[in-house]
């Protein structure tokens, strides 16, 4: 298959969605045609099959998992409790509780692997204490919707898991390869709030006798314990990544339980929001399997791979040339469609130049996390707005966001200038 022809089929899906077309329906759209202009009714009737084969597969369990996981801690309060403990540590430093923001998000992206289950949660939380303490509505709502998209990021990620099942990669090394950028991309969040937003709200100004704040530190243990579990047990070889999510799932409804709140109601409500966004997920990742089954017959992958060859970029202008492309399309596409349409052809052809998968796994999701709060289809940017309640213009969400865009730009350089940043310690814990 020719680049013309792939590159006509890639601008007929985006037209499709600019025209309002659901995403799903337009991937699965250019799929099922483009497979049936290419090889007529048989291969289109072999995608069932393959779709079967493809998600009959243990690890796509673990993503009902950590969203059932997710919501477990965020209607049993316990994301409320890390909020109230992280909030006496961080409110009196220069920011205050902006910092609270993004501290209780890698917290909370630690146990939920989810970017708009973080951005939901710690927004509810948090939105009502910014206001009532007069904090600047586009700082703080630019602080939920970029830290939100830790949760792809900071292990246990529902994106690096599906990477890892579309890439045929370790889920484990991808989750290790994850903590140090995901606590770099907080060190940087954070010395960006106290740079520039040093004045903003009122801080925390009685004084907290150091007993309180030990007192309140108890808060936090059930979210360590959880991290502990999911990834020691992957980690230590006990457990799948879905056995470890079960493990989690188990550990946070014995924390509810103990703090007497399990009770039907709050699980009907776990598990019926669990299922909703779960079903959406999935009904992207099938559409776009559809369309690498076409992809994948016409030889896609293997065209674009020949086509890089030809115009001799090295390993850094390749990577730069996609970070280009990721952001472009990220403005018109949500982050797990983009990781799973795209990752069946970027990975061959970077390959090809010697980049790593593990690395490159942590750099396609960072590239996610910018597609999550860069307009007009950022993720974030709406579930902040709507946690919101509608109160105010979408624009300041949006205005919020965006130094946290060219953050997350300085730390893609960084990743790949100095791809150790992902890879030191996967290869150090490997013993490689």
């Amino acid at each position: 298959m020719s680049i013309s022809a792939i590159a006509i089929g890639f601008a007929a899906m985006l037209a499709l969605m600019m025209i309002g077309m659901p995403v799903a329906v337009s991937i699965i759209t250019v799929g099922v045609f483009g497979g049936y202009l290419a090889f007529g009714m048989p291969l289109v009737e072999s995608m069932g099959g393959v779709i079967w084969g493809t998600l009959n597969n243990s690890i796509m369990t673990a993503i009902p998992l950590f969203m059932l996981l997710g919501e477990i801690l965020l209607r049993g309060g316990i994301a409320d409790r890390m909020y109230d403990a992280l909030a006496v540590w961080l409110g009196r430093l220069p920011g205050g509780l902006l910092h609270t923001n993004i501290g209780c998000c890698a917290l909370f992206a630690a146990t939920s692997g989810s970017s708009v289950a973080t951005a939901a949660t710690v927004g509810t939380v948090a939105l009502p204490a910014l206001s009532a303490r007069n904090y600047p509505e586009r700082a703080a709502l630019g602080s939920l919707a970029a830290g939100g998209t830790l949760g792809i990021l900071i292990p246990p990620s529902i994106n690096l898991l599906v990477y890892g099942s579309l890439a045929n990669t370790s889920v484990g090394q991808l989750f290790i390869a994850g903590i140090i950028p995901g606590l770099a991309m907080t060190s940087l969040f954070l010395l960006y709030i106290a740079l520039f937003h040093h004045s903003d709200g009122d801080r925390q100004t009685q004084s907290i006798a150091l007993s309180t704040k030990l007192k309140l530190l108890v808060n936090l243990v059930p979210p360590a314990i959880i991290f502990l579990i999911v990834m020691g047990s992957i980690y230590g070889g006990i457990a799948t990544p879905t056995e470890s999510a079960a493990l989690g799932v188990l550990a946070a409804l014995f924390f509810v339980w103990r703090n007497g709140q399990l009770n039907w109601p709050l699980l009907q409500r776990c598990f019926m929001q669990s299922a909703s966004t779960t079903g959406m997920v999935l009904l992207v990742i099938v559409c776009a399997l559809l369309l690498n089954v076409t992809l994948s017959m016409v030889g896609a992958a293997q065209a674009v791979t020949e086509w890089v060859a030809t115009l001799g970029l090295d390993r850094t202008a390749l990577l730069l040339l996609l970070v280009l492309f990721y952001i472009i399309l990220g403005m018109f596409m949500d982050a797990m469609s983009m990781l799973v349409l795209t990752v069946p052809i970027a990975v061959p052809m970077v390959a090809a130049v010697g980049v790593d998968p593990i690395w490159f796994g942590i750099f396609i999701v960072v590239m996610c996390e910018i597609a999550l709060i860069t307009p007009p289809v950022g993720m974030n940017l709406f579930v902040v707005q709507g946690v919101r309640k509608g109160e105010g213009d979408f624009s300041d969400v949006m205005y919020g966001a965006m130094p946290y865009v060219g953050i997350m730009m300085i730390f893609v350089g960084l990743l790949v200038f100095f791809p150790e940043i992902a890879l030191w310690l996967p290869t150090t814990m490997s013993g490689e």
